[in-house]
């Protein structure tokens, strides 16, 4: 059981009861006696009112006078929590149960008249990645690649850690500083350091087979490894000034590490810089598609010559 369901469960526990013990949380929930008093510590920094007892037989007791105050919606607060919950379905985003045990939750909690308006605008609004014939906000139709969540609990207790990918049939393990952990173009990637070559490395979630936590004892320190970034920033290779399209293009969809600089105070203009690994095929194939994206209102500076041959290859293609 994960901790997060297990504490919600003690809790449940907890508040039918007006005694209880450490052993009895123990029994209950088949956990040793520093989980209990953990969890217990934890319980009682999210505001549940609890007052121990000293002695032989001593324990807990909730105080039943002192109730935690009450979490009250507007009615557009309400809106605007089941819209960012619709808005990011099919996202594979982690946590997706705990995503609909809240959606549940505020179910119950607003009047038939709120619950007619959210089946409402559930029925009309269509996101990106909907489908529109099984738009039930509390079916969970995306469900992420579980290593996702894994990766996610094992970041929150420590940046260190070992991974493990499978790539062409080999398997390779790699110690990582967690830098960065984003989605684009509906995929997770995580960017770490490698601590073994001493290197930054972009991965895709969906190569990662296993995650666990590493020993930072002997590993470099953040402020080590921030100064050995600094020190290989990449040179740019690839330079573009954007036109008003081309920008408009930019802001519909670009790659997470790119940003442009505007030119002019009407921001009709742009410069782009950025660096590619041209010995990675995925690189290359993703840039050049990227490039053809953003139209014909661009000027090229630097590029490339394999990204250079590729867009020629691709705009022959369609002009031959």
């Amino acid at each position: 059981m994960k901790k997060i369901e297990r504490i919600n469960l003690i809790m449940r526990y907890i508040n039918n009861r007006a005694h209880f013990t450490v052993s009895e949380i123990m029994h209950e929930f088949s956990i040793s006696r520093s989980t209990a008093i953990r969890d217990i510590r934890e319980i009682e920094s999210m505001g549940m009112p609890l007052v121990s007892e000293v002695g032989r037989d001593g324990g807990y007791a909730v105080m039943h006078n002192s109730l935690l105050p009450e979490v009250r919606f507007t009615d557009n607060e309400v809106k605007a929590l089941f819209i960012a919950f619709l808005a990011t379905r099919n996202q594979q985003l982690p946590y997706l149960k705990s995503r609909q045990s809240i959606a549940e939750k505020l179910l119950s909690l607003i009047s038939e008249n709120q619950q007619d308006d959210l089946i409402f605008l559930n029925k009309i609004l269509l996101f990106e990645g909907t489908n529109p014939h099984n738009p039930d906000i509390l079916e969970l139709s995306d469900i992420p690649d579980p290593i996702l969540e894994k990766l996610f609990l094992t970041l929150l207790l420590d940046r260190y850690f070992l991974i493990t990918i499978q790539e062409d049939n080999v398997t390779k393990s790699y110690p990582i500083f967690l830098l960065h952990l984003y989605q684009e173009n509906g995929n997770w990637f995580l960017e770490g350091f490698d601590l073994k070559e001493e290197k930054k490395r972009i991965i895709s979630i969906n190569h990662l087979t296993d995650v666990k936590n590493y020993s930072s004892k002997k590993a470099l320190s953040e402020q080590e490894i921030v100064e050995k970034l600094s020190e290989q920033d990449e040179e740019v290779n690839i330079i573009l000034e954007l036109g008003p399209k081309a920008i408009n293009q930019f802001k519909k969809y670009h790659p997470f590490k790119i940003t442009i600089s505007y030119v002019d105070p009407y921001q009709s203009a742009a410069i782009l810089k950025t660096f590619v690994d041209v010995y990675r095929t995925d690189e290359v194939d993703g840039i050049t598609n990227w490039i053809l994206f953003l139209g014909d209102d661009i000027k090229i500076r630097e590029l490339p010559e394999i990204i250079s041959k590729k867009l020629q290859e691709r705009v022959h293609l369609y002009c031959p």
